[in-house]
């Protein structure tokens, strides 16, 4: 665990962001594989899980935790699943798309696999219950740190602002867990967070 100076500066952010790649990426497969069935389990047993229809989740790629265990329960009991997908005209942003095991998958530039775009199969935002947000590193206060790109902060702007729209929930491995984040005025801070074996909320 590692604990940085207070600071808002861009090269902490990217040393911390390059660091917890490094550790994430270290996990072994079976170590992924265990991770990945904690979540699950934990993600389960959220009320506001069981009482939403309409879920959105992500891929796992550069080590980040597997939530295919968790889309795997979804899918049996009855709940739609939406993958992001690199919007082709708006750049920085992102539209949902319904998953299930026959969708055609695509891999956008960032060599992430998504779902080939089709307009029928578009969830706006706005309809969605919950967005789980994949993240690189995270502290107690929701802060989340993301690959910098902006995608998932544009996304939940109306929740950053008004508390309105999907709910967030951040998921991510233990070790991705920083006392406290250097953070800036766009970063979008989770009500909640979950790990394979701890929860924290606002």
């Amino acid at each position: 665990m590692i604990t940085p100076p207070i600071s808002n500066s861009q090269p902490l952010r990217q040393q911390l962001r390059q660091h917890i790649r490094h550790a994430r990426r270290q996990l072994s497969s079976l170590q992924q594989q265990h991770a990945a069935q904690q979540l699950s389990q934990r993600l389960q047993t959220l009320p506001l899980i069981q009482h939403s229809q309409h879920i959105a989740l992500y891929l796992a790629t550069d080590g980040e935790i597997d939530p295919q265990p968790f889309i795997d329960w979804l899918w049996q009991q009855g709940k739609s699943v939406y993958l992001p997908v690199l919007h082709p005209f708006s750049k920085g942003h992102l539209l949902f798309l319904h998953y299930d095991a026959t969708t055609p998958m695509t891999t956008n530039r960032y060599h992430i696999r998504e779902p080939k775009l089709d307009l029928r199969r578009v969830k706006p935002i706005a309809e969605l219950d919950i967005i789980c947000t994949p993240l690189v590193a995270f502290d107690s206060t929701g802060q989340r740190l993301g690959m910098g790109g902006g995608y998932y902060d544009r996304a939940l702007s109306q929740w950053h602002h008004y508390r309105q729209g999907p709910y967030p929930i951040g998921i991510g491995h233990d070790c991705q867990y920083i006392p406290q984040l250097p953070n800036e005025e766009w970063d979008v801070p989770l009500p909640l967070i979950i790990t394979p074996n701890h929860q924290f909320s606002e």
